[in-house]
């Protein structure tokens, strides 16, 4: 089985191989709940729990095998001594105190599950039989954020304790903790359940900066309009009312000015990931725009491109690689 990972790290890079959905459900009328996975890290780790550890093998193996593996990087997960592995790796007086950090903080989830069924209502009645993944919490001691894979989803809440958590203060700059707070838990959800459903086509003539925004623009106006967000980028990318109205008010120039420099046909990594992550903030005109300018961009993009095609689903949107009939508009995308 072809098994795919997104990470909620900032990266751009996503695999283009196929994720196997024969698993996934049909959500209907049924409540989603996240499972409590990272309570049995907990009693593995920290009691040393064999019952613990051998329900993380047995109804959770796939979850388990993605936690050692790729998350922890604790080697195959069938080697005789993983589970010693496992407890010593969490025998860290930071990463015990994390834990039970994250066990006094998140008692109740219920709002996530609320949030969750909600959104995947929503997304169901515009993408029918859209397989509705498994989700589960982990603690991955500050690695990966979010992963999907096949047909789980898990929620690291060790990396949604709050932009004012003191640990995070000593690995993370301030506008990295401002993402790490427990409003942000399902839209990060929606956001990589969507890229690991309909991942970015590489393809050596469609993996530009223009691409990418319009497919991360996409991805991000899908997850406003199912989460209720009155303003782009509000919900989906955490902007403030402040940073929407800056960019509302200065993105003709800024569009021309991504033109002009010939930015949006650029094929660098480092320009691309300038504008698509998280982590990195472009300066213009002496002012640092806000974090993935270049998604929001995308946004009023897609937005205007859907207005003027408003007979396409959001099915054919997402499976659509090429938008570049937009460039074609330049004088007047906005």
């Amino acid at each position: 089985m072809c098994r795919i990972i997104f990470i909620l790290l900032g990266l751009i890079v996503f695999s283009s191989c196929s994720v196997d959905r024969r698993e996934g459900g049909r959500l209907g009328n049924e409540y989603i709940k996240v499972h409590r996975y990272d309570r049995l890290e907990y009693e593995a780790a920290m009691f040393n729990s064999m019952l613990a550890m051998q329900r993380m093998n047995t109804e959770w193996s796939h979850a388990t095998r993605l936690l050692m593996e790729d998350v922890l990087d604790l080697g195959p997960v069938d080697q005789s001594d993983i589970n010693g592995k496992f407890c010593a790796y969490f025998n860290d007086s930071i990463l015990v105190a994390l834990m039970k950090d994250v066990d006094a903080e998140y008692r109740d989830l219920s709002d996530i599950e609320d949030d969750l069924t909600d959104g995947f209502a929503k997304l169901e009645k515009e993408i029918p039989f859209l397989p509705v993944p498994r989700v589960y919490s982990q603690i991955s001691a500050l690695n990966q954020s979010v992963v999907v894979s096949d047909s789980i989803l898990g929620i690291s809440l060790d990396k949604y304790m709050g932009a004012d958590y003191p640990l995070y203060k000593r690995y993370y700059y301030p506008n990295q903790r401002r993402f790490m707070s427990r409003d942000r838990i399902v839209p990060d959800c929606f956001t990589f359940y969507l890229l690991g459903q309909y991942p970015f086509r590489w393809e050596e003539s469609h993996r530009t900066l223009f691409d990418l925004l319009m497919h991360r623009g996409l991805v991000a106006w899908i997850v406003d309009k199912i989460l209720g967000s009155d303003k782009p980028g509000k919900i989906s990318l955490g902007y403030t009312d402040e940073e929407v109205k800056w960019c509302r008010d200065n993105r003709e120039e800024l569009w021309k000015w991504m033109s002009e420099s010939h930015y949006l046909l650029s094929t660098d990594p480092m320009v691309i990931r300038s504008y698509i992550s998280p982590d990195v903030s472009v300066n213009w005109k002496d002012r640092q725009l806000p974090p993935s300018i270049g998604v929001w961009m995308g946004i009023c993009l897609i937005d205007r491109f859907i207005g003027n095609h408003k007979d396409l689903s959001w099915k054919v949107l997402l499976e659509r690689a090429d938008f570049r009939e937009i460039l074609l508009q330049e004088k007047d995308v906005f």
